[in-house]
C-alpha cells in the first residue's frame, strides 16, 4: 500500500482535512461545516496560484491518476493486447479494445507505475522501441476496422538507453507519428500528466488533443532545459516558466483543444471525479469528428498541425 504523499502546497490542505474529520468524529458538524467552507476556498485560491513548476510536480504526482486507471473508469470490457510481433511486449505502453459508451474503440496509454517494483518493470512510463511498435500495431488495428483512437499520454520521455538507440527507438516514434498523422478514422490524444518531448507526440498526432489542467506537454523536462541553459538543474522553476508547459500555456498557443478540468485540488484527490470529467471530454470530442468523412478526418489533422508553429518577419530595408 502506497504512503500518503504530499506537495508542500498541499499540505494545508491535509491538515484541515484532519481538523475536519477530528470535528466529525466530536459530533461537532456545524464547526466542521465551517472549515469544509474554508477548505473549499484555499482549494480555490491555491488553484488560481499555482506556478508552472507547481504544476510539472502536480502532473508528476504519485497518487495522480494513470492511464491504466483511467482506461478501467471510463471503458467497458478492455482487452489489452501485447507484444510487437517483431522484438517483445513493453509494459511501458498499453492498449487494446474497449467500449465507450456503446461505441468500440481501439486506446493506447503510457503506464508509469504504482510502487517501486511496477515502476521499474514499466521503466518509470519511458517507452522502449517495441512499445512504439506496440502502439503502432494498435493504431492499424483501428484503422482498419474502421474504429476511433484514443491515446492517454503521460511519459517524462522515450526510453534513450544504448539498446534503445540499437533498436532504434527514433525510426519507432517517427512511424507512429507518421501512421497517426495519415489516420482516416477519429484520433484523441489527452494528455493526464507528462507529455514529454517526442516520447509523448509519437501517441498525440491525433485530430483532438485535449489535456487536464494539472498536465504539462514540453520538448524538455524544465530540470534537464535548466542544466543545460544554466548549467543548474536547481533552476528548473525557471525553465517551466520559459517552457510555458502548461495546459493554458499550450492552449493560448494553439498546440492543443480543450483543457480538461480537474477535481478541486488535483486528479490525485478523486480518481472518479477526474475519470468522469475526461470520459465527458472524450465524448464531446467524438460528438464533434463523427461527421466528418474519411478525407475531411485526415486533411482536419493535416491543417491543424501545419497551423502550429507559424510566424511571420518583415524586412528592414536599409536607405
Amino acid at each position: 500500500m502506497m504512503v500518503q504523499f504530499l506537495l508542500p502546497f498541499e499540505r494545508e490542505i491535509a491538515e484541515l482535512e484532519e481538523r475536519i474529520a477530528h470535528l466529525k468524529s466530536q459530533g461537532d458538524e456545524e464547526g466542521a461545516a465551517d472549515l469544509e467552507a474554508e477548505l473549499q476556498r484555499r482549494l480555490k485560491e491555491i488553484a488560481e496560484n499555482l506556478t508552472p513548476y507547481e504544476r510539472v510536480l502536480l502532473a508528476r504526482h504519485p497518487m495522480r491518476p494513470y492511464a491504466l486507471d483511467y482506461i478501467n473508469a471510463i471503458f467497458d470490457d478492455f482487452v489489452e493486447l501485447h507484444g510487437d510481433r517483431l522484438y517483445g511486449d513493453d509494459p511501458a505502453i498499453v492498449g487494446g479494445l474497449a467500449w465507450l459508451d456503446g461505441q468500440p474503440v481501439v486506446v493506447i496509454g503510457q503506464q508509469k507505475g504504482r510502487d517501486s517494483q511496477e515502476r521499474l518493470r514499466r521503466n518509470f512510463g519511458m517507452p522502449h522501441p517495441e512499445g512504439y511498435r506496440k502502439a503502432l500495431r494498435l493504431m492499424q488495428l483501428a484503422e482498419k476496422w474502421r474504429k476511433p483512437l484514443i491515446t492517454f499520454v503521460d511519459t517524462p520521455g522515450a526510453s534513450c538507453l544504448d539498446d534503445d538507440e540499437r533498436r532504434n527507438i527514433c525510426g519507432a516514434i517517427a512511424h507512429c507519428q507518421m501512421f497517426m498523422a495519415g489516420m482516416t478514422v477519429p484520433n484523441i490524444a489527452v494528455i493526464i500528466g507528462e507529455g514529454g518531448s517526442g516520447g509523448a507526440i509519437a501517441l498525440a498526432v491525433a485530430n483532438k488533443v485535449l489535456m487536464q489542467e494539472n498536465a504539462t506537454y514540453s520538448v524538455i523536462q524544465p530540470e534537464s532545459c535548466a542544466a543545460i541553459i544554466w548549467r543548474d538543474e536547481k533552476l528548473g522553476p525557471k525553465a517551466a516558466e520559459a517552457l510555458r508547459l502548461t495546459a493554458q500555456d499550450a492552449l493560448q498557443l494553439g498546440v492543443i483543444d480543450a483543457i480538461i478540468p480537474e477535481p478541486s485540488g488535483g486528479a490525485q484527490r478523486d480518481h472518479t471525479q477526474a475519470a468522469q470529467l475526461v470520459k465527458e471530454a472524450l465524448l464531446r470530442a467524438l460528438n464533434e469528428l463523427r461527421p466528418l468523412s474519411p478525407d475531411e478526418l485526415r486533411n482536419h489533422r493535416y491543417r491543424k498541425f501545419r497551423a502550429m508553429g507559424v510566424w511571420t518577419e518583415s524586412a528592414v530595408l536599409s536607405e
